[in-house]
């Protein structure tokens, strides 16, 4: 990390059919060496397959269920006091709450093998909608991790 100025954030852009934020940085998270048209096709597939599993359901509402259901409310960072290196329980901030969602969505999409991607994302994005996968386990872990280091909660600065 730098140490002389704080880098400039950038604004998202919206995704161009749905425009939606969250879908334009779904786009950017399962996008893969700058090809972006690959990643539209992938994620625009999946929001349309989530449509016909529910349809009665708006698939950007779903996806923002999933995304909320998914978001960490805390974590742990590693803090180095004296010559020990501690596991400090830290509130996360809103904009690292959804990248650590999406990011972990597509993670575990990706990890599916034996099926396109963007079925994965479909029924990765739906299993968190329902409250259960692997992302979901995920955030429980995070959560654990740092209700188990509370005691170190006094580093944090």
């Amino acid at each position: 990390m730098s140490r002389r100025r704080q880098a400039v954030k950038r604004s998202v852009i919206p995704d161009g059919k749905f425009n939606s934020i969250l879908v334009g940085r779904l786009v950017t998270t399962v996008m893969v060496d700058g090809k972006k048209s690959i990643a539209q096709r992938i994620v625009y597939g999946a929001l349309d397959t989530l449509a016909e599993k529910n349809p009665g359901a708006n698939p950007l509402d779903v996806l923002q269920r999933a995304v909320d259901n998914t978001k960490p409310r805390i974590e742990t960072k590693a803090r180095r006091v004296g010559g020990a290196t501690y596991q400090v329980p830290m509130e996360v901030t809103v904009d690292r709450q959804t990248s650590l969602a999406m990011r972990w969505l597509v993670g575990f999409a990706d990890k599916r093998k034996g099926v396109p991607m963007k079925q994965a994302l479909a029924t990765e994005v739906m299993e968190a909608y329902q409250g259960q996968g692997s992302a979901i386990r995920k955030r429980d872990d995070v959560h654990k991790m740092a209700q188990a280091n509370k005691a170190f909660a006094h580093f944090r600065w």
